[in-house]
């Protein structure tokens, strides 16, 4: 579960904080002077979204504009004969 908390308030109880995000996987939006400012979040969650962003920007990357010719000349060379019993 994501909750709110006041830098100066993280500051007061930063123990129970990380006791809470550690065993119950809770997440804390830390805000100063109520613009948000930090997450504290369990370190697999970190590491999952670190790997999902990585993942997604794979997928989105726009190839190279000769990559497609790349391919083709490759094919292109790799085609088996028509006739695979004439020498």
């Amino acid at each position: 579960m994501e909750h709110t908390i006041a830098a100066t308030e993280l500051a007061r109880s930063l123990g129970d904080v990380l006791a809470r995000v550690r065993y119950r996987h809770d997440s804390f939006i830390v805000e100063r002077n109520g613009t948000p400012i930090a997450r504290v979040v369990p370190v697999e969650s970190a590491r999952y979204e670190a790997t999902l962003r990585e993942a997604l920007a794979a997928f989105t990357a726009t190839p190279d504009a000769s990559f497609a010719d790349d391919l083709e000349k490759i094919g292109a060379a790799d085609r088996p004969p028509s006739n695979p019993w004439a020498s």
